[in-house]
């Protein structure tokens, strides 16, 4: 296993001053700031993480990044007993429902809908590219929506990023649907199957 060397304390972090670090191995450093936090590579760590799971900038944020750090250099930190081996299991889990292409590239480990909800709704998203999807809604409060229905606004699903996250073309189009169908909807929401009823833009809203 290859060794790294010990690295400065950082002295300043994307997320913010540093209030509190430590170096949990040798050239990762574990930093909090008043708002955020994460961990912090030395040159030499992120030249060592695999091309998948490195992220430019060598700042690895607390809520879902840092688990690539844990997995890249998991059995590092199963030797020297850092975490528990369910945080190591953590790690490994996060990794699979949230970046599920750089776990399976890093790996070789296939992911299935089931163990990502990435990859569900990339794959939900990529089903409907070219249809005209709910974008928003509002209740029969909405003085245009009557009673017993939705009222929704929605474009066309144009592309998919690997996150699952849509982009939209077109014009807003507006539709009222049955208020129980709407409730009982999938996600994302197409107005085919919702059997929207197409409306001209309501008074007040943008076209």
């Amino acid at each position: 296993m290859k060794s790294f060397a010990s690295s400065p304390r950082p002295s300043s972090s994307i997320w913010g001053a540093i209030q509190e670090a430590e170096q949990i191995l040798p050239g990762i450093w574990s930093v909090s700031t008043p708002s955020h936090g994460g961990l912090i590579v030395s040159d030499e760590r992120q030249e060592a993480i695999a091309e998948p799971l490195r992220i430019e900038g060598a700042s690895y944020e607390e809520d879902v990044n840092w688990a690539h750090v844990i997995l890249a250099f998991e059995d590092e930190f199963r030797e020297r007993g850092t975490y528990p081996a369910s945080y190591l299991q953590l790690a490994r889990d996060c990794v699979r429902c949230w970046h599920p292409d750089a776990f399976t590239a890093f790996t070789g480990e296939a992911v299935t809908h089931e163990q990502s909800h990435v990859l569900k709704r990339r794959t939900a998203y990529l089903a409907c590219v070219g249809e005209l999807c709910v974008t928003a809604a509002w209740g029969s409060w909405a003085d245009w929506v009557p009673d017993g229905k939705t009222g929704v606004v929605g474009m066309i699903v144009e592309s998919v990023d690997h996150l699952g996250h849509a982009t939209y073309s077109g014009a807003r189009q507006y539709a009222l649907v049955d208020a129980k169908v709407y409730e009982n909807r999938a996600s994302p929401a197409s107005f085919a199957s919702l059997k929207a009823e197409l409306i001209d833009c309501p008074t007040g809203m943008a076209a």
